[in-house]
């Protein structure tokens, strides 16, 4: 968990996470196919992962391809399939020389066995930059990874290498996808809707949510200066109260 955050503070979060929701109304709004707006919100993708590192956000997740998304029509998964496969091949330089490295987070057992080799290729090849970590949720789903996780402990505590007693928070977070990440302070979503669509239930638990209705494609860095403004002006008690009143009491 983080440090507590003053109102005002200048400092970005460490972690910063984005649904990336509006594609498909960028596009219908302009008269163009679905296919469109998925191609320029990897423009913009693109621009915000630039963005965030210049702006000093050390991890930057993005819900890129949910658990849900394969109910789509088979047309549109395949293309988002392909946005993945030509981001990797195309960006992964460009990320590696830049200091970004990229993880991928979600289910691997059901991909095809080509994209599981282009999804461990660019985490191999990247795994040692620190100027900034690059979190793809890529057919991903909170419920599920934590089912997995539950499922995992449920197997050592049976086997004997831990006792169910034993079983905490910190144990659970361990068996996450984000094992080795810190939570995110900061959880944007585009498009005006005001719902988490079942990402990261449990590391989102003392995140700040900003809701704009920038449509995804149309989200610069105009758009993430203005979201990492609002976080700055909250205060986070993590469960407490604000340093003000907590003086106060104490005086009293």
């Amino acid at each position: 968990m983080s440090a507590g955050h003053r109102p005002g503070q200048s400092n970005p979060p460490v972690h910063v996470a984005i649904i990336m929701d509006g594609n498909g109304r960028w596009a219908q709004m302009r008269g163009l196919p679905r296919q469109e707006g998925h191609r320029r919100g990897l423009e913009a993708l693109r621009s915000t992962v630039r963005n965030a590192g210049e702006l000093g956000v050390k991890v930057l997740t993005l819900y890129s391809f949910s658990t849900e998304n394969w109910r789509r029509p088979a047309t549109e998964v395949s293309f988002l399939l392909g946005l993945l496969r030509r981001f990797v091949e195309k960006d992964l330089a460009e990320l590696k020389a830049s200091g970004v490295r990229v993880r991928i987070i979600g289910r691997r057992d059901d991909l095809t066995p080509d994209l599981v080799r282009l999804v461990e290729h660019a985490e191999t090849a990247t795994r040692d930059n620190t100027r900034m970590t690059l979190v793809v949720a890529f057919n991903y789903g909170a419920r599920d990874e934590i089912v997995r996780a539950a499922r995992r402990l449920a197997a050592d505590a049976a086997a004997g290498r831990i006792d169910a007693t034993a079983i905490d928070e910190d144990m659970l977070g361990l068996h996450l996808d984000t094992a080795d990440l810190p939570d995110p302070e900061l959880v944007i979503r585009t498009s005006g809707e005001t719902r988490i669509s079942n990402f990261l239930l449990w590391q989102a638990a003392y995140a700040e949510f900003v809701f704009t209705p920038v449509l995804w494609p149309d989200f610069d860095r105009a758009a993430l200066e203005a979201a990492l403004a609002e976080y700055a002006r909250r205060e986070r008690r993590f469960g407490g109260v604000p340093e003000a009143l907590d003086r106060k009491v104490g005086a009293a």
